[in-house]
């Protein structure tokens, strides 16, 4: 399932759907199988990511959640991996243990800080930035354990993915830490989400340019996959665009909001649903690969890819 899962991902003529789903504050996913049942839309894309703990917040676990969907919708499953949380034996105890289960995709994150967390006085443990799990990674495919020790049985196949800005006042700067995750051996990076095609046409410029430069034979088949966060609302544009470090929203797109904004919620909504409906259709054009992001709204990325 998952090496025909990344063939689809690194085919450059079929379209490739992921849909990001956050676990619960709560002892079961029930409800968001549900929901996604209800929309029908694990028949419409190519897999689910599950989130670890997004902004420190607590949720049910990232990794178990996604086990848990993969089982029911016999779909491959991106689980996100955080570094804030875990050290490295926590990291591969996890690791070996999904791979019993043949999770098998995982999204390696460094993490939002813990000073943002909802719970009481957290510590973050962070040993290393993202890079540590995609060495891990690379060194459980090759049969042996952090310390080179010999693993048995040894894990099947496990693809490690990782993330990107969408954008950067130097768009270098964003390749260079491209070429940095492809030589930790990252089959394909997940941007931030994206709201203007000639941003995505930079982006996919220096990503070819990454693989170019990097050290790792994996690179040359690795992929990018477009960010898509749709916008419904003026106030979700303007704090996206003010408050999240590496994305920029286009002015145009957040006056058009504010506008519409003055004529009511339902216009409001009209018209961020258009907008992201025109930018979700031209990267799928460019493209063909996006990872969708909305917050649970399963509605919403239904009716976005039709």
């Amino acid at each position: 399932m998952f090496k025909e899962f990344c063939d689809f991902l690194c085919n450059e003529t079929e379209k490739f759907i992921t849909v990001e789903i956050n676990p619960p504050h709560g002892a079961s996913i029930d409800g968001l199988i549900t929901e996604i049942r209800k929309h029908n839309l694990h028949e419409k894309v190519s897999g689910f990511s599950c989130t670890d703990n997004p902004l420190a917040k607590l949720k049910m676990s990232g990794v178990l959640s996604a086990i848990k969907v993969q089982q029911e919708f016999g779909k491959p499953v991106i689980a996100t991996m955080s570094m804030r949380d875990k050290n490295k034996l926590s990291l591969q105890s996890t690791l070996l243990g999904a791979n019993d289960f043949d999770l098998r995709c995982i999204l390696a994150l460094t993490g939002d800080p813990a000073k943002f967390s909802d719970q009481p006085e957290v510590k973050g443990v962070v040993e290393r930035d993202s890079t540590l799990l995609l060495s891990i990674i690379y060194r459980l495919n090759n049969g042996v354990d952090y310390s080179n020790k010999p693993l048995k049985p040894a894990p099947k196949p496990i693809y490690p993915f990782a993330v990107s800005n969408s954008h950067a006042k130097d768009m270098n700067s964003l390749k260079k830490r491209m070429v940095k995750k492809l030589n930790y051996g990252a089959r394909a990076i997940i941007t931030q989400p994206v709201y203007d095609i000639e941003n995505a046409r930079e982006l996919l410029t220096i990503f070819e340019e990454a693989k170019k430069l990097s050290v790792r034979d994996t690179a040359k088949d690795a992929q990018l996959v477009l960010g898509q966060f749709p916008i419904v609302s003026a106030r979700t544009a303007t704090f996206i665009d003010d408050k999240v470090p590496g994305i920029s929203v286009p002015k145009s797109i957040i006056d058009s909001m504010n506008l519409a904004a003055m004529d009511g919620v339902e216009k409001e909504r009209e018209v961020g649903y258009k907008l992201s409906k025109k930018i979700f259709d031209d990267v799928m054009t460019e493209h063909g690969k996006v990872h969708l992001m909305t917050h649970n709204r399963f509605d919403l990325c239904a009716e976005l890819i039709g």
